[in-house]
């Protein structure tokens, strides 16, 4: 898919494309200053948005690891302001922000890398055919590197907000737990997390690129490139939001076993998976709803806005190459 750009662009006849590329992006599509300006998108996409919405993941968790406590989720404000008042909900916010980011950085950089790395190793007319399945692969490699970025803050994060007194910032948390269980204690969620959060990103990816292509399809009145960068904006949103929705429910019962793993000492996954049972890992799902369709939504919002902001190529949803249209006679 790349190649054959570039080898256009160096023909004679691409030689008033390319400055036209270079008038209107800061860089070339898969260059290294292109993976790292969708680094810095990735984030601020998932540290702010993370950060912003941890008290209600504080009641989740919360829920989670402790039902009979916190039966609902505005019983859970109701007490968790009670015990600890209005500051009590921003606790683990440090931990959210340092661990997302870092996250944010791997999943959307990475997913660029791999995304073009794969489409170029299927060639142009096999990516658009499989173009779900590279999507699901590009997000599923990007998130294997992001979890292991992640998991020592989550670790964190779920101990002050889930174990009262044990800590309160993260500087009080981090030499408890090393001093506890050592290395181990930050990165015996990994798996657990790879299981909760591979799934939720191949959703988030797969299904948010799919969404663009049906809206721009089916509902936006006017072809892509004759919408302004802010309708443009407002496709990625609502299309995100759909996303979002689906990458909750698919997560979710990893998610509780996460919680619960990382608040006890000397469990396993499976353990805690068997003590929940099938209810109990669904517990918290309206909550974790409501947090990972907004989220999923002003993430792919805040990525979309930062790639127009450093003037980044946008590609528009894929079409099929005029070679396969040829080939299923498509064209006269």
């Amino acid at each position: 898919m790349l190649n054959g750009l570039e080898s256009n662009l160096d023909s004679p006849e691409g030689h008033g494309v390319s400055l036209f590329f270079a008038a209107e992006y800061s860089c070339e599509y898969g260059s290294l200053k292109f993976y790292a300006l969708c680094g810095v998108g990735g984030v601020l996409s998932c540290g702010l948005t993370h950060t912003a919405v941890v008290p209600l993941d504080l009641v989740k968790c919360r829920m989670q690891v402790d039902p009979q406590k916190y039966k609902s989720i505005f019983n859970g404000f109701s007490v968790t302001i009670k015990e600890d008042g209005f500051r009590g909900l921003a606790k683990g916010w440090a931990p959210t922000f340092i661990g997302y980011s870092m996250q944010g950085l791997c999943k959307f950089g990475f997913y660029e890398v791999f995304k073009i790395l794969y489409g170029n190793m299927l060639g142009e007319e096999n990516a658009y055919l499989w173009r779900t399945s590279l999507y699901l692969a590009a997000s599923a490699s990007a998130e294997f590197f992001a979890d292991i970025a992640l998991a020592p803050m989550e670790a964190a994060k779920v101990r002050i907000q889930t174990q009262p007194g044990y800590a309160n910032t993260l500087r009080q948390a981090v030499p408890k737990m090393f001093g506890e269980e050592g290395i181990w204690a930050f990165y015996k969620g990994v798996a657990p997390l790879w299981m909760r959060q591979i799934p939720y990103t191949m959703m988030k990816f797969a299904c948010f690129e799919r969404t663009v292509e049906a809206l721009y399809k089916y509902v936006v009145p006017k072809p892509r490139s004759e919408c302004s960068k802010g309708e443009q904006l407002i496709v990625t949103f609502v299309a995100g939001y759909i996303a979002g929705v689906f990458c909750a429910i698919v997560s979710h019962p990893a998610d509780s076993v996460v919680s619960v793993l990382n608040k006890e000492k000397g469990s396993s996954a499976s353990q805690v998976l068997k003590r929940l049972g099938f209810r109990g890992v669904w517990k918290g799902l309206f909550a974790r709803i409501i947090m990972i369709g907004t989220l999923t939504a002003l993430q792919w919002f805040i990525y979309d806005s930062v790639k127009v902001y450093f003037r980044l190529p946008r590609p528009p949803p894929p079409e099929m190459p005029e070679s396969l249209k040829k080939k299923l006679g498509l064209t006269q």
